[in-house]
């Protein structure tokens, strides 16, 4: 399994979604997230990214919507309940990277 997290830098969400991301892996020992900075339009495209930050996994974002446009901005995620934040909760992202397997 590959996971890789898209941020631009100095993405101010980075860090809550590192937080979280960390948790839902907890009982994953071994997967190994890559890190990449995203500085321009051209590489967010070519990278998958739909704002910062993105986790790819297995090269596709989980989280975004069928047809959303690449997207070199901030990225607020929304919960089942509509709330904001600044990330997948850490039971999202869990349901992601089993599903993933």
């Amino acid at each position: 399994m590959e996971l890789t997290l898209l941020t631009v830098p100095d993405c101010p969400n980075a860090a809550a979604f590192e937080d979280r991301l960390a948790a839902a892996l907890a009982d994953h020992p071994g997967i190994t997230v890559n890190r990449r900075q995203i500085a321009d339009e051209s590489a967010a495209a070519q990278a998958g990214m739909h704002g910062s930050p993105t986790l790819l996994i297995n090269g596709t974002d989980p989280f975004a919507p069928a047809g959303q446009a690449t997207s070199l901005s901030c990225r607020i995620y929304r919960d089942d309940a509509g709330n904001t934040g600044p990330s997948p909760s850490v039971e999202a992202l869990r349901h992601a990277i089993v599903a993933a397997r």
